[in-house]
């Protein structure tokens, strides 16, 4: 890496934080490492780190506090990290605006992967679907902006205005909504939006998709995105 990435993990377990911020360091990352949620804030306050992995189950300031805490202050990406896949915590963590999570325990191979594809899609959201300025039907491009009602979608400045208000979305979102309006009313499965979006080269967990596009409902329109159960998702041409 021709600049380190800053890492803020923020871990209870002390074999598991001084394991994994030593593996993470050895593959080039930057960490600062905390062992309680109120530690974490503070770190991330002072230091501005480039992704926070964070564990749900912290003392202090739970994992999924902290998470909310952190997006109310910025876009930064995060990952949580908890000790059951099917446990209520990882849809609270995702709803809390986490971007992905990874179930404990993982292999230190599979953190990195997932930190470097979270990584390249915030790098490069203006990547994401590369028809987003040839959209058809409902959608209208004009000089890098596509139009589906009230909703305008910049592809050139990554803005996105409904009703003339700025929405303000996260890379995750913002490259979900480049996905739908790249091909409007087309459904697109939760696998291929898996691929494209969270660039999982293997099967994931299909609630990260569902989450999002809750949470982008909420801030584009509640009709805007269909549901096509049994299939997937569009966007409204």
């Amino acid at each position: 890496m021709a600049e380190q990435t800053h890492v803020l993990f923020v871990e209870d377990d002390d074999v598991i934080r001084e394991a994994t911020q030593l593996a993470l360091e050895r593959d080039g990352f930057v960490v600062t490492a905390m062992p309680d949620g109120l530690s974490g804030l503070e770190a991330f306050r002072a230091d501005r780190p480039d992704i926070a992995l964070l564990d749900v189950m912290v003392p202090g300031l739970d994992g999924v506090s902290l998470c909310r805490r952190i997006r109310d202050e910025s876009t930064v990406p995060v990952i949580m990290l908890s000790a059951r896949a099917d446990s209520i915590d990882v849809v609270l963590g995702l709803e809390a605006g986490a971007d992905d999570y990874v179930t404990k325990p993982f292999d230190g191979a599979v953190l990195v992967a997932r930190i470097r594809a979270v990584l390249r899609r915030f790098g490069h959201a203006s990547g994401a679907a590369s028809g987003a300025g040839k959209a058809d039907g409902a959608g209208q491009a004009s000089g890098g902006v596509l139009s589906f009602g009230d909703l305008q979608i910049d592809t050139e400045g990554m803005e996105v205005r409904r009703g003339g208000a700025l929405v303000g979305l996260t890379p995750t979102e913002m490259r979900l909504l480049l996905e739908f309006s790249s091909a409007p009313g087309t459904v697109l499965s939760r696998d291929k939006l898996l691929e494209r979006v969270w660039d999982y080269g293997w099967g994931g967990d299909t609630r990260v998709v569902d989450v999002h596009v809750q949470r982008l409902r909420t801030k584009i329109g509640q009709d805007r995105i269909e549901t096509v159960r049994g299939f997937g998702y569009k966007l409204r041409a």
